[in-house]
């Protein structure tokens, strides 16, 4: 089950720059996380500032 970004996302990137698998990009209103390329590492969810992202 790969991690996803809630509503709570503040674009801030900071998760995009950690992702190991680069499976975070910028959306329209928020950032997204491939599920296919996702490791499940949890390292965005680790150092996401507003919690906005959890296992999906």
């Amino acid at each position: 089950m790969a991690y996803v970004i809630g509503d709570d996302c503040i674009s801030c990137g900071t998760c995009q720059g950690e992702c190991p698998v680069e499976a975070i990009s910028e959306g329209a209103d928020k950032y997204v996380i491939d599920a296919d390329a996702c490791t499940e590492c949890g390292t965005c969810a680790s150092v996401c500032p507003s919690e906005a992202i959890s296992l999906g």
